[in-house]
């Protein structure tokens, strides 16, 4: 069975991803091979768009191949950087992509399933959807062009979701504009056919099946509570920012932010605040620097180990806490790369 799917369909192209079972995490030839189709629908002129989807009901997709990543990193196999490279030429080409991109998300959508959906022209976003970049707590950082979308989310919510690894439902996703439109999952096929077989323009088609939300966002209703905290000139204080607040809200996301990598913390803090500053292109090629570092130390091995390969759930991190990690430690993270930086292609 193919791990991703390409179909045409009336006007449209489709890909699925197809390993339901592995909540279709993406491996490197199912990057290859979506980015070479896109290239082709680019060309053809009997493809006015396309849709991305997951195959089953648990996930539009769930990351990387983590566990595919963590085996080739630590025995030096190049795997890891091959992919890390190819997945964001992929980012940069749907964030550029000259025709309508239009993600139907449903179930769970974290790192590298956002990368693939988020820079989109449109995200649909069912009732199902679970989004999150929970990267800093497997010692990475919330890649996939994190750098860029996440510091251009409402206040501070960015910056929280980046170091907490908060997951949001369809409400906050359509609140925060992380999803533009809210279809319920049961009409996603429907949907698909519509935009695929009819002539009328997409945004009608869209704006036709989308509901509005009935009930608040959680994530914008403590958005006074995150933008104080979050908006902190370091992490050390935004711990002690949340630590003189008793409320639970401060207590739980304290809590929290303690069970991450102190170094993914620290590097997460500067990416986000730094990527408010730079085009996509270069939040991209950022993000492959800070990738090198991370494949190269020890907490993404450790991270992996302790909460997917053996599943302790008490990964070790050096350093082990904040004051630990020096301002030079992060300085390196973001240094350029011996052999420059990576090219995104035209």
């Amino acid at each position: 069975m193919e791990d991703v799917l390409f179909e045409r369909r009336g006007r449209g192209g489709i890909i699925t991803l197809n390993r339901p079972k592995a909540l279709n995490a993406l491996t490197l030839d199912m990057v290859r091979a979506i980015h070479l189709q896109l290239d082709a629908w680019r060309d053809d002129r009997a493809v006015e768009l396309v849709i991305i989807r997951g195959a089953g009901e648990r996930a539009f997709c769930a990351g990387g191949d983590i566990r595919a990543l963590y085996e080739s990193g630590k025995s030096g196999n190049p795997y890891a950087i091959d992919f890390y490279a190819h997945e964001y030429k992929l980012n940069a080409l749907i964030k550029r992509y000259p025709k309508p991109y239009i993600a139907l998300i449903n179930g769970i959508a974290m790192g590298g399933g956002v990368g693939v959906s988020v820079h989109g022209s449109y995200r649909v976003a069912g009732e199902g959807c679970v989004f999150a970049m929970p990267e800093t707590g497997i010692g990475l950082f919330p890649d996939v062009g994190g750098t860029y979308f996440l510091p251009r989310m409402p206040g501070e919510t960015g910056m929280y979701i980046a170091l907490t690894g908060a997951r949001l439902n369809v409400v906050d996703c359509f609140a925060t504009g992380i999803a533009t439109h809210m279809i319920p999952a049961p009409q996603h096929e429907t949907l698909t056919q519509s935009l695929c077989e009819d002539d009328g323009p997409l945004e009608q088609v869209l704006s036709h099946a989308a509901v509005r939300p009935d009930e608040q966002s959680r994530v914008l209703g403590l958005r006074p509570s995150i933008d104080r905290h979050f908006a902190a000139a370091s992490v050390e204080e935004i711990f002690s920012s949340l630590a003189l607040d008793k409320s639970l809200f401060a207590s739980e996301t304290l809590k929290t932010l303690q069970t991450k990598s102190p170094t993914s913390l620290k590097v997460a803090y500067r990416q986000i605040r730094e990527g408010a500053k730079l085009s996509f292109e270069d939040c991209m090629r950022l993000e492959f620097r800070l990738t090198n570092r991370f494949m190269a130390g020890r907490d993404f091995y450790e991270g992996v180990r302790a909460l997917i390969i053996d599943k302790d759930q008490v990964p070790e991190w050096n350093p082990s806490r904040l004051e630990g990690v020096s301002g030079a430690a992060i300085d390196a993270y973001f240094a350029p790369l011996p052999d420059g930086d990576l090219e995104l292609g035209a």
